[in-house]
């Protein structure tokens, strides 16, 4: 019988959420002050298998590797935990991934704890393990056999950083949720018989028909070593039992033992049962691959029934509920990821982007908030913590209680929660063959892009980065990029010798589609690599309809799989492009000659300068409601979007509905890795400073408040950017300290969903003076959490470029 589980509280100064209890803000305080380091031993193990199976299929080789990973690794359970499982050998560890990249490693095995940001701690011994399995992976990388796989011309793009593909060349894909209702409602035995029953369909003679058969076997490899995973913590819960003389701790290790010999492997029937479930099947799939972006989906609708039921069975409390959801939430932060340099800039807080989705609608739409979505809400604000990433689900009829519950956690600056609107999403996935039960049941992956749970494939976004402002300099400078000289496209002549705005438009059409054809084939080249070298086994097992297809997720396997790249420095484009039309063209202010050897110049001297302030005060800025700018970046962006849907991607007609790309704006923090590489601009922007995030307005340029940013924002088209709009707004504290203010927020958040049709929205609430000060004094400042991009993280583990961007973005009143 499942134990009641009741704590007291402790005292905090969140006095409208509530308190952790004793436990779990003990366990908190263990994982915070854990140091990150670098962990050796899934690379020695994964190393291992791949020596030892090198003659199987790739499918049985992925499969053996991660059996021998379960069954080898360090498991621990913590003093406070009620949660069993771990990622590497001790909290907050990163492992390493040797399969897809080790050049990286080795190359920065000194440097991780000199980085600016994202610091890692490595031993000594863990070099020399690192530097030992090293020599295998030499040019047997997916890094490698990507780049290798990527045709010449193509390849310039991706060496002169115009399109960049580090995170999804040097690790796994994710950018996935997997059908978490089904697992607990069913579990892995469920699938364990499916796949039985299709191997035993198969006719061998066709060739086909092999690959599928050796598909399944590694299913039921990894099925397999999931139960042995599982039972190692059955055994180490009952020997930590037995020695402890505490009995109500011993209660609880003898409940995690019984809940883990029914789970995952069976279908769980209490919430404490789905939970433990969740977070074993959570876990092993970012042990299979480092793919980040790996979410919940939508939590507060499959884990409800478990809550009501226990409520009613007296089996569990609230307050109970809450504290496994807190345990859970500190669970996830334990999960870690360390990044090359080069990768680290682009996501810069070392974020892991675990979403968790609550609101929106059920499939006979109707509003969806449940008991369970105001225990999320509270147990988020009570561990005050950059994991999960929560994000509520909006639409017009969205309960009133509900939204004034989604502010008071705003209020605590933790930059959650995001908000996703039904009304653009669900018309826009009904528009491209969804069916309108999965488009009502979409949730939020990672960042801002969505997808169905369970039902979708790899990188719903997320695929390549594009700077749009260095493709704009190349378009002036005849195709030539004028960092480097290198010529990467046939341009239409130089912008010193244009004449009027409409040759430099002509330009950018051209040099946009040449640029967007090449990324779609550095995309293909990486993604036909990743099918071929590093199938994911359990992921694509849990994913619909991979076993029936008998099909890995890369080889077509998921119902729907649609994709897009992101699009960097959106806001510096339109401010450009009005700039050039207005100051240089209309205005003849200055000649493109000047405009283009003050660029050069980084706007030096004393005519720079002037040029600068005229760049910068006298022509019209995005984010301020002017059709004169919002609409040459809307005409911009359309030549991109037109051109980049031509172009399906590698399962196309292998399976899945779609196939096909769209755009994104969630540059994560590429604006500022990207702006680095980025001379100045003729938006006014210095060389080497960061470019505006994804489609937020350039700092200090949205001078007419948040509604005017809002009305800019939904002129994009943002039906057609289905892989997600960012749009990032910072508030001061102070701003939603009266009721009537909080009012003021959710009447904004309501007009700019339901008459504007905005995709996205999040909120940091903190002032200028309390990050500049965390700047001087980080340690008064540890818990301080910010929102980045599409995704929350500490402000003292970011290098310093990304504080800056964050500190200088625009603090607006309501």
């Amino acid at each position: 019988m499942s134990t009641k589980i009741v704590e007291k509280k402790t005292e905090t100064t969140n006095e409208y959420f509530g308190h952790l209890t004793d436990r779990i803000a003990h366990y908190r305080e263990s994982v915070l002050t854990t140091k990150p380091y670098v962990c050796a031993e899934r690379a020695v193990l994964a190393t291992q298998a791949y020596q030892q199976y090198q003659d199987q299929p790739v499918v049985l080789k992925r499969a053996y590797m991660l059996k021998n990973i379960l069954e080898n690794m360090t498991i621990y359970i913590e003093d406070d935990t009620l949660i069993a499982g771990n990622q590497a050998s001790e909290n907050r560890s990163a492992p390493i991934f040797p399969e897809y990249a080790m050049d990286w490693v080795i190359a920065e095995l000194d440097e991780y704890e000199q980085r600016d940001g994202d610091v890692f701690y490595i031993t000594k011994e863990t070099k020399a393990q690192l530097r030992d399995i090293a020599p295998y992976w030499q040019h047997n990388t997916t890094k490698e056999k990507g780049l290798a796989a990527i045709p010449e011309a193509s390849r310039l793009f991706y060496d002169l950083g115009i399109i960049k593909a580090e995170g999804n060349i040097t690790s796994g894909d994710a950018h996935i949720a997997v059908s978490y209702e089904d697992l607990i409602t069913k579990g892995l035995q469920d699938y364990e018989v499916r796949t039985r029953a299709e191997k035993e369909k198969l006719d061998l003679t066709v060739v086909a028909n092999l690959k599928k058969m050796y598909f399944y076997d590694a299913i039921l490899i990894v099925l397999d070593a999931i139960k042995t995973f599982t039972a190692r913590y059955v055994a180490l819960a009952e020997k930590k039992a037995q020695k402890t003389t505490d009995g109500k701790r011993k209660a609880e290790l003898l409940e995690m033992a019984r809940i883990l010999r029914k789970v995952p492997n069976g279908k769980a029937d209490t919430f404490y049962e789905a939970v433990q479930s969740i977070w074993m099947i959570q876990l092993i799939l970012q042990i299979e691959s480092n793919g980040h972006s790996l979410s919940y989906g939508r939590m507060d609708q499959y884990l409800n029934p478990f809550l009501q039921r226990d409520l009613k069975n007296g089996i569990m409390t609230e307050e109970g509920a809450i504290e496994i959801l807190t345990n859970l939430w500190v669970k996830t932060l334990t999960i870690n990821k360390i990044r090359s340099w080069g990768h680290t800039q682009f996501s810069a807080g070392s974020p892991l982007y675990q979403n968790v989705t609550i609101g929106g609608q059920t499939i006979d739409k109707k509003d969806a908030v449940n008991e369970l979505s105001y225990l999320i809400l509270r147990s988020v604000a009570q561990t005050k913590l950059p994991q999960p990433n929560l994000t509520v689900r909006y639409h017009a009829g969205l309960d009133e209680k509900f939204m004034r519950e989604c502010v008071e956690v705003i209020k605590i600056g933790i930059g959650m929660p995001a908000f996703n609107n039904d009304e653009i999403i669900i018309p826009s996935f009904i528009d491209r063959g969804i069916s309108e039960a999965d488009a009502y049941n979409y949730s939020a992956i990672g960042c801002v892009e969505t997808a169905v749970p369970g039902k979708w494939g790899y990188r719903c976004t997320g695929m390549s980065f594009i700077n749009f402002p260095k493709t704009l300099l190349i378009a002036m400078n005849n195709g030539i990029d004028p960092k480097t000289g290198t010529k990467v496209v046939e341009g239409l002549g130089h912008f010193k010798d244009m004449t009027s705005y409409e040759e430099v438009e002509k330009a950018w059409d051209h040099v946009i589609r040449d640029f967007t054809r090449h990324s779609v084939i550095i995309e293909n080249a990486i993604d036909m690599v990743l099918e071929e070298d590093v199938p994911d086994i359990l992921c694509s097992t849990l994913t619909e309809d991979c076993i029936g297809r008998g099909k890995t997720i890369k080889e077509g396997g998921a119902v729907y799989d649609f994709i897009s790249g992101l699009q960097v420095g959106i806001a510096n484009l339109a401010d450009s492009l009005a700039a050039i039309k207005k100051v240089v063209f209309e205005e003849k202010r200055v000649t493109p000659s000047d405009l283009w050897e003050a660029l050069l110049n980084d706007f030096a001297g004393e005519k720079g300068q002037a040029i600068q302030e005229l760049l910068l005060y006298d022509a019209p800025k995005y984010g301020n409601d002017d059709d004169y700018v919002d609409q040459l970046v809307v005409d911009a962006y359309d030549a991109y979007i037109d051109e980049v849907k031509k172009y399906p991607n590698t399962r196309f007609g292998r399976g899945p509905i779609g196939g096909t790309r769209y755009a994104g704006t969630s540059s994560i923090s590429a604006n500022v890795g990207q702006g680095k590489g980025t001379m100045a601009t003729p938006d006014g922007r210095n060389a080497a400073t960061p470019l505006a995030e994804g489609c937020s307005p350039t700092h200090a340029m949205d001078k007419k408040g948040p509604t005017s940013v809002l009305k800019s924002v939904s002129k994009l088209p943002t039906k057609e950017i289905t892989g997600g709009v960012l749009l990032n707004q910072k508030i001061n504290p102070q701003v939603l300290e009266k009721d009537e203010d909080k009012e003021k927020l959710v009447m904004l958040l309501r007009t700019f969903f339901n008459r504007l049709h905005g995709y996205h929205i999040q909120y940091n609430v903190v002032s200028r003076e309390t990050l500049l000060d965390a700047q001087k004094h980080p340690e008064k400042h540890r818990d301080l959490i910010v929102r980045v991009a599409g995704y929350s993280a500490f402000f003292n583990v970011l290098s310093k470029a990304t504080q800056d961007d964050i500190i200088e973005r625009t603090e607006h009143v309501l």
